[in-house]
């Protein structure tokens, strides 16, 4: 699968992320305009809140802790921060089937591989949202996966728990799912460095795209 049309930016450090917001916004609009390439945006923030679109006041349980920023995707609550690589995916959804279920299906696909990728075998779970992989006796999120439309340009991403603060999460009730916990690969005994999880990310890239690109893997 071609991706030499396709951006890939990794930016060191930790990421504002209203600027992130607004950079985001302005590349898929130029993007919709035939004015940018697609891009795939590789990066960390400082700790914060973001809520999506199904976001629920009570999930909110620590208010104070850290930053809490309204983000537009959907979803519910969710954690950024140092030790998680976060993954914007700017894509022309016009050009691959205007299919957003099929798109959210593929993202995950594509962590679920990149996860393979460095030893962990995670999973989809039937009724609850994001990526799973076994920690003891319990299932646990290590991904979590928001996305937006524009215009048929895709914005937004997925989350992958690389090593950071756990604890971090019991400001909120992650994704609105209290019943499981959170994971990371280092919590599961996997130290890894994130330039070796984005080698993993970006190795699976073209089969997440060739997945989205074709319509007969539709469920």
């Amino acid at each position: 699968m071609e991706t030499n049309d396709i951006e890939w930016r990794t930016w060191p450090g930790l990421t504002d992320y209203p600027g992130t917001l607004a950079n985001m916004e302005e590349r898929a609009a130029a993007i919709h305009r035939g004015e940018a390439r697609e891009c795939v945006w590789l990066l960390e923030h400082p700790p914060l809140y973001t809520a999506g679109t199904s976001a629920a006041p009570e999930e909110l349980i620590s208010a104070e802790r850290f930053p809490v920023y309204t983000a537009g995707r959907g979803g519910r609550y969710t954690y950024h921060g140092p030790g998680q690589r976060v993954v914007y995916v700017m894509l022309d959804l016009s050009k691959r089937g205007r299919d957003v279920r099929h798109f959210v299906h593929s993202l995950e696909a594509w962590v679920i591989a990149s996860l393979a990728e460095l030893g962990v075998e995670a999973r989809r779970a039937e009724g609850r949202i994001g990526i799973w992989a076994d920690d003891g006796d319990s299932e646990a999120k290590i991904g979590a996966i928001g996305v937006r439309i524009r215009r048929w340009v895709s914005f937004h991403g997925f989350a992958l728990n690389v090593a950071p603060d756990l604890a971090h999460f019991d400001g909120i009730i992650p994704c609105g799912i209290a019943e499981y916990p959170v994971t990371s690969l280092a919590k599961l005994g996997l130290e890894t460095s994130m330039e070796a999880v984005d080698a993993a990310i970006h190795v699976q890239f073209p089969a997440f795209l060739e997945l989205l690109e074709t319509p007969e893997t539709k469920d």
